[in-house]
C-alpha cells in the first residue's frame, strides 16, 4: 500500500501557499507574515474538520471542492487587485459588476498575467497528481476533539497577540477592530481573516473610530521671502458646533461635530473670487495621465497643462476605477468601497458637490456622459452631484452621436456644446470615455485606437502604449473643439476649463507606463501622478509645487469662484491655500511636501528636514486615517443636510 500522509498537510499547503502569493502579487509586502500565518492555522483546523464529515470518497469530493473555490477566489482578488489597485470587498457587489462588463478588459489582463493564474493553479495540480498519496479518510473522534481544542487555543492566542503595539495607527488591534483598510488589513493578516471580516462588517455594520485628538501640527515648507503681515480670513461659515455636540445623542455624530470644531479651516487667499462670475467646464477624462500629453501628438493638452495654473505634483489616486476618480474630484471625499456603495444606494445630499454648489449661485448645471447614462448608477448620483440635467447614452446622447463602442469625445463635445452655451453662467460636466481600454488596434477593443493609428504608429513604443497614445489624441481633438466653440461663440474669455483623469491607465504595466515616463516610476504612488488642467484664456501661468491630489479639485475650485463654504466639512483642502499639501492614496500610502510614505516606511524628500520624523509619521498617519473615517460617516449619516439644512 502507498505511504499516506493526512490531508491536513495538503490544506496547510493550500492556504499557506495561496497567502504568500498574496504578499507577493497582492501586497507586495511581507511585513505581516507572521500574523498572515498565525491566523490561518485555525482556518486550516477548521477546514480539517470540514473535511472529515463524510467518509473517503465524499471527503476527498469535498476538498477538491474547497481547493477550487478558494484558488479561484484569491485568483480573483488578484485581478481584481491588478484592475483597481484595491481589494474586493462584498460591499460592492452590485458595483463593480458595471466596471467587470468590460470582458474583452478582462480577458486582455488575463492574458497579460497567465503566468500567475498557473502558479495559483498549483495546489489543485498537485491534488490531482498526488491524491492517492492524501489520506480523506474520516478521522478518530479523538483527532477531532483535539484538532477542536487546538483551534479554540490558537484563536485565543491569535487574538492576545493582537494587542502588541496596539496603539500605532495602523495596529493589528485597530485593523481587527477600529480600521476598515482592505489593502492594511490583508497585508496585516493574509486575505483569508480580511475576507471573514469584511463579510461580519458587511452583515452587521462598522463604524471606524475618529482619533479624537486636534488636527496636527503639521509644519509648512518655508516660503523663500515672508509674506507680507496681513489678517487671515477662513473658508468657513456660521456653525454652532457647541449647541448640537449638547443635544446629540450619538456618539458618532458627536464625535464628528468635535472633530469639524476644532478642525482648523484653509484661508481665503490672493485667488479667492479669482473666477467669480465665470463659466466652468469640468472634465474627467478617462484613463488620462500627464504620460500622453506631448507638444506635437497632443498640442491642446500640452498647452493647458503648461498655462493657466499649474500643478506641479498633483495626483489622480485609484479608488475603484472610474467611479472613485469621479467621487473624489467631485465631491472633496475619499471613496472607499463602502462609501461608493452608500452614495449609490442612499443618494445622501451632497451639498458642496460640484453641481450643487455653483446652482446655488444661480448658475444653469449640465451633466453629460458619451456612454450608458446608467453606468455606476449615474441616473442616481449625477442628481446628488447636483446635474439634474443629465444626459448620457440612453436617455438622449443616442440621438446626437454614435453610441456604439466606443464613442468619440470630439462628437460630445460638438453636439453639445450648443445646448447650453448661451444659458450662461453654466458648469458643465463631462465624463469622457474616448479614452478607454483595452489598448489595442481593434474595432470590437478599441475603434478610437484604431481612428487615430496613423498618428502613433510610427512611435518608438510597444503597441499597448502606442494605442493608449491614439485614444488621448481623441481628447486633446476633444478639447480644441470645445475651444474653437467657446471662441467662436465669444464666450472662451468668460470660461474656466478644468480638466483631471479618473485613474492613470492601469491596463497598462508599470513597465508600459514607464515608456513615457520621463522618471521612473513606482505602482504604488508615483504611477499616479499626473496632471491638474486648470485654464482660463486670459490669465498668467501660476506654477504650484504643493502636493495635491483629487479631493483638493473642488475646494480649489470653490475658493476661485468665490463660493461660499465650510472648508471643515471637506476632507480635501484648496492647494491654492496655505494648508500643507497631502495626497492620499486607498492603501494609505501619502505623499506630503515633506516625503513620501509606502509600505510601512517614510521617505524624506531631498532637500527638507524635520525635526522628529516619527512624530510626524504618526501625526500624518493619524490625519489620514480620520479623513477616510470623516469621508465614510459624512456620507453615510448625511452630515451635510445634517449640518447645512
Amino acid at each position: 500500500m502507498k505511504k499516506q500522509f493526512n490531508v491536513i498537510f495538503y490544506l496547510s499547503f493550500l492556504i499557506i501557499y495561496l497567502e504568500i502569493l498574496t504578499k507577493i502579487f497582492v501586497t507586495k509586502s511581507f511585513s505581516g507574515i507572521l500574523l498572515t500565518l498565525l491566523f490561518s492555522i485555525p482556518i486550516i483546523l477548521i477546514l480539517y474538520l470540514i473535511t472529515n464529515i463524510f467518509k473517503r470518497k465524499g471527503n476527498m469530493v469535498l476538498t477538491y471542492i474547497i481547493s477550487v473555490v478558494f484558488v479561484i477566489y484569491y485568483c480573483f482578488q488578484f485581478f481584481f487587485h491588478r484592475l483597481f489597485s484595491n481589494i474586493f470587498s462584498f460591499n460592492t457587489l452590485g458595483l463593480a459588476s458595471n466596471a467587470l462588463d468590460f470582458t474583452n478588459i478582462i480577458f486582455d489582463v488575463v492574458i497579460k498575467n497567465i503566468w500567475v493564474v498557473i502558479l495559483y493553479l498549483i495546489p489543485i495540480i498537485l491534488l490531482i497528481i498526488f491524491h492517492h498519496h492524501i489520506n480523506f479518510e474520516r478521522a478518530s473522534l479523538k483527532k477531532i476533539l483535539i484538532c477542536f481544542i487546538a483551534t479554540i487555543l490558537i484563536w485565543i492566542i491569535s487574538l492576545l497577540c493582537l494587542n502588541i503595539n496596539k496603539n500605532d495607527t495602523y495596529s493589528a488591534y485597530n485593523l481587527y477592530y477600529n480600521i476598515n483598510s482592505e489593502s492594511k488589513t490583508v497585508e496585516t493578516f493574509g486575505l483569508f481573516t480580511y475576507t471573514r471580516l469584511d463579510v461580519k462588517r458587511v452583515l452587521f455594520g462598522f463604524e471606524e473610530k475618529l482619533t479624537m485628538n486636534e488636527e496636527p501640527d503639521i509644519p509648512n515648507i518655508p516660503e523663500e521671502e515672508e509674506p507680507e503681515e496681513v489678517v487671515p480670513t477662513y473658508n468657513e461659515i456660521e456653525i454652532d458646533f457647541d449647541t448640537l455636540i449638547a443635544n446629540e445623542t450619538n456618539s458618532t455624530i458627536k464625535s464628528m461635530l468635535e472633530y469639524f470644531k476644532n478642525s482648523d479651516a484653509t484661508n481665503k487667499n490672493e485667488y479667492t473670487g479669482m473666477f467669480k462670475g465665470k463659466n466652468l467646464i469640468f472634465i474627467l477624462a478617462e484613463g488620462f495621465n500627464m504620460i500622453a500629453v506631448d507638444p506635437e501628438l497632443t498640442p491642446t493638452l500640452y498647452k493647458l497643462s503648461h498655462e493657466g495654473f499649474v500643478f506641479n505634483n498633483f495626483y489622480s489616486p485609484v479608488f475603484l476605477s472610474t467611479t472613485g476618480g469621479e467621487f473624489q474630484a467631485t465631491t472633496g471625499l475619499i471613496p472607499t468601497q463602502s462609501i461608493l456603495s452608500d452614495w449609490k444606494k442612499s443618494e445622501p445630499t451632497i451639498s458642496y458637490a460640484l453641481g450643487n454648489a455653483f446652482s446655488n449661485l444661480g448658475y444653469t448645471a449640465n451633466g453629460y456622459h458619451n456612454w450608458t447614462y446608467t453606468y455606476y448608477s449615474r441616473q442616481k448620483t449625477m442628481k446628488t452631484l447636483g446635474f439634474t440635467s443629465y444626459m448620457g447614452c440612453g436617455n438622449g446622447m443616442e440621438d446626437l452621436i454614435n453610441c456604439s463602442w466606443l464613442p468619440s469625445d470630439v462628437d460630445m463635445i460638438n453636439q453639445t456644446l450648443p445646448l447650453y452655451q448661451d444659458n450662461t453662467p453654466f458648469v458643465t460636466y463631462y465624463v469622457t470615455v474616448s479614452g478607454h481600454a483595452p489598448y489595442a488596434y481593434n474595432s470590437t477593443g478599441n475603434s478610437i485606437a484604431l481612428k487615430n493609428i496613423q498618428y502613433v504608429k510610427d512611435l518608438p513604443y510597444s503597441n499597448n502604449v502606442k494605442a493608449y497614445l491614439a485614444t488621448q489624441i481623441e481628447l486633446d481633438r476633444a478639447l480644441e473643439a470645445l475651444i474653437d466653440g467657446l471662441e467662436e461663440q465669444g464666450i472662451l474669455e468668460d470660461t474656466v476649463i478644468a480638466l483631471v483623469g479618473d485613474h492613470y491607465p492601469y491596463t497598462l504595466t508599470i513597465d508600459e507606463v514607464n515608456e513615457l515616463s520621463d522618471y521612473e516610476r513606482d505602482e504604488i504612488v508615483e504611477v499616479n501622478r499626473s496632471n491638474f488642467i486648470l485654464w482660463n484664456s486670459e490669465i498668467e501661468t501660476v506654477e504650484v509645487d504643493k502636493v495635491g491630489s483629487q479631493i483638493d479639485v473642488l475646494p480649489t475650485l470653490l475658493n476661485l469662484f468665490g463660493v461660499e463654504y465650510d472648508s471643515r466639512l471637506i476632507v480635501g483642502k484648496d492647494i491654492l491655500s496655505d494648508a500643507p499639501g497631502l495626497a492620499i492614496f486607498s492603501n494609505r500610502s501619502w505623499v506630503s511636501d515633506y516625503g513620501t510614505y509606502k509600505n510601512g516606511k517614510f521617505t524624506l524628500k531631498e532637500g527638507v528636514t524635520l525635526e522628529n520624523t516619527t512624530e510626524y509619521v504618526t501625526s500624518m498617519n493619524n490625519l489620514v486615517s480620520n479623513r477616510f473615517t470623516l469621508s465614510a460617516n459624512i456620507i453615510k449619516y448625511n452630515m451635510y443636510e445634517y449640518l447645512l439644512k
